[in-house]
């Protein structure tokens, strides 16, 4: 599966242990990780002035993640979100090929049932893997 992680849940991975660090282990692992160029560049400053990681850090961050990142042309979808960001992290994703978005944004989370692709916490992907469908 291929699978998109927003910003904030590559952040919690790379910065803190805990289930965003297992869900990214577990796409490293058995799946097909797609990080848009949004994402990417996002990246760099939560794990800068969210997370008070150092330059050094976030470069190497940036180093691992970049074979994963898509430079796919992202058209604006049919769907209207409150955050034009959270437009375009979507938007990124589905051009990405990802089958699923992994987030923790309430309002990509609120848009679920009308995105092209499923959007679910890193909860319910968790307990999406640990299904028998998953």
């Amino acid at each position: 599966m291929r699978v998109a992680l927003d910003t904030n849940v590559l952040a919690a991975a790379f910065a803190t242990r805990g289930l965003c660090a297992d869900v990214v282990r577990a796409v490293l692992a058995e799946h097909e990780l797609v990080v848009g160029p949004r994402v990417r560049s996002e990246l760099w400053r939560v794990l800068i002035r969210k997370f008070g990681l150092p330059p050094e850090a976030v470069e190497k961050v940036d180093a691992f993640v970049a074979p994963y990142s898509s430079d796919a042309a992202a058209p604006p979808l049919a769907i209207d979100l409150r955050d034009p960001d959270d437009e375009r992290v979507l938007a990124e994703a589905v051009a990405g090929g990802a089958e699923v978005l992994v987030t923790g944004d309430g309002d990509l989370l609120d848009a679920a049932e009308r995105a092209p692709i499923r959007i679910v916490s890193p909860r319910g992907f968790w307990d999406l893997l640990r299904s028998p469908e998953g």
